[in-house]
């Protein structure tokens, strides 16, 4: 075979490539630049950038909803119009949540902040450990460690006294080659799945789609939620190589039916089966505190961009604060702006970022982002280490919102994320005086300006892979 004849042959390959990769981004890319990206990847990149396409640039995702089927009637959102109670500036924003999610403010909640692993897992584990009808837990990472492995045996004996239990693990979060947790909980008869997983490369194209939901909910009573996930770098008292601190929530009262709901769609999403009945949906009585709260879902599929757009009309509401606290900050243009323009008009904008994170390539971009935020008068801070892979905003002292979503493209639009907002006095001013305490090095442009030119560069560099990180 000829040297002439090869080459025509893959020039033909790459052309035929090239221009597939370009009808799908033109027809399914909402985004321009995120098009314009894929489709210059595809032609610069011969064969390459059309197979990284498949793999990374494809949502998938309806195609498989609609193989599973729709959720049950049972577990579709039934209301119709909101149920104002808000009568502050605050009622815009009440609106539109309800208008995102379809989900009614929910009153009577109780929500309680947990510190760490420490704090977090006894709870959890007892929650468990004390569940009679069913238990729904869905993490990103859930490793068979010393953190693990109580959680594992705590599942296997609430199975084994005839508790329903239902254990949901990322493909990808939770060990892509290898899950330890989900081989032990199989083994022991525990109903466990792996979200979007397969063991064959090329029926594993969802690399950029994972479910990032952290979830307990027991008896569909208890629920924990925020951005644990469950392994021994969150046991920090243990002094672990690489520690992680991080926050999450306990929440009882009507709104555990809105996170139930979020797990039970997810589960049905991967495995098919519904969850139905009194055992995982049971009637729900106020706590008697007055916790308005909300559950938010986001992801790529009906949810497209919730989360985002309620963080960006919480912002546009905003009279007096806003506070951020997360381990990643690499949001789109949109956000940047809805932040500056908040500082040009009066609001105190405080974000709280890690010095450094467990991704050096996000740390190098975070810096070449927060530029133009400085120049409108935000104030941006790093924390010092340990790494803190908390997710917390509060406005006006009057709401916040909490839960596993970070300020990325990669939660914003590709994950499955799930977060609750509320309004409460008392959990905004935790929340708040949580996001207050790590505001301990002040950022400054005249700090940015310092960086030497190579340094520069290489930050600006690694911002064009912002949609990729």
């Amino acid at each position: 075979m000829s040297t002439s004849f090869i080459t025509l042959a893959l020039t033909v390959l790459h052309a035929a490539l090239a221009l597939a990769v370009t009808g799908h981004a033109l027809r399914t890319k909402r985004n321009p630049g995120s098009a314009v990206a894929w489709i210059g990847l595809a032609w610069l990149s011969p064969v390459i950038g059309s197979f990284l396409y498949a793999l990374l640039g494809v949502n998938r995702v309806p195609r498989r909803a609609k193989a599973v089927g729709t959720r049950p009637v049972v577990m579709q959102r039934t209301h119709c119009e909101p149920a104002l109670c808000r009568v502050d500036h605050l009622g815009a924003l009440e609106a539109a949540a309800f208008r995102l999610s379809g989900r009614q403010l929910e009153a009577g909640n109780q929500i309680v902040m947990l510190e760490n692993g420490d704090m977090a897992y006894p709870q959890m584990i007892a929650a468990i450990e004390a569940a009679t009808h069913s238990v729904g837990l869905s993490s990103y990472i859930f490793r068979a460690d010393p953190a693990g492995t109580p959680f594992i045996e705590a599942l296997v004996r609430a199975r084994a006294r005839g508790v329903e239990v239902r254990v949901l693990i990322d493909g990808v979060g939770g060990g892509y080659l290898s899950s330890g947790a989900f081989r032990r909980l199989r083994r022991a008869g525990v109903p466990v799945a792996r979200f979007m997983h397969s063991a064959l490369p090329w029926r594993m194209p969802f690399l950029n789609l994972r479910t990032h939901r952290k979830l307990l909910i027991a008896d569909g009573a208890t629920a924990f939620t925020g951005g644990l996930n469950i392994g021994a770098e969150n046991l920090v008292r243990t002094n672990p190589p690489h520690p992680v601190l991080d926050t999450h929530f306990r929440v009882a009262g009507p709104v555990v039916a809105q996170l139930c709901d979020a797990f039970a769609e997810q589960w049905h999403f991967a495995t098919a089966e519904a969850l139905e009945g009194a055992r995982w949906f049971p009637e729900l009585a106020a706590t008697g505190e007055a916790c308005a709260a909300r559950v938010i879902t986001s992801g790529p599929d009906h949810d497209m961009e919730k989360i985002e757009l309620l963080v960006l009309e919480a912002v546009g509401c905003a009279r007096t604060s806003v506070k951020i606290m997360t381990p990643y900050f690499l949001p789109d243009d949109r956000i940047l702006t809805a932040l500056a323009l908040a500082a040009m008009r009066g609001v105190g904008v405080d974000i709280v970022l890690p010095v450094r994170t467990n991704h050096p390539t996000i740390d190098w971009a975070m810096r070449a982002h927060i530029d133009p935020l400085l120049a409108a008068g935000c104030r941006v801070w790093a924390h010092e280490p340990p790494f803190n892979h908390t997710k917390l905003m509060a406005v006006d002292g009057l709401w916040c919102l909490v839960g596993s979503a970070n300020w990325d493209t990669r939660s914003f639009r590709l994950n499955f994320e799930v977060d609750l907002e509320a309004y409460h006095p008392t959990t905004v001013a935790q929340v708040s005086a949580k996001i207050t305490a790590h505001q301990t090095v002040l950022l400054t442009a005249a700090d940015l300006a310092r960086r030497s030119w190579a340094t520069s560069t290489r930050d600006r560099a690694s911002r064009l892979l912002m949609p990729y990180l």
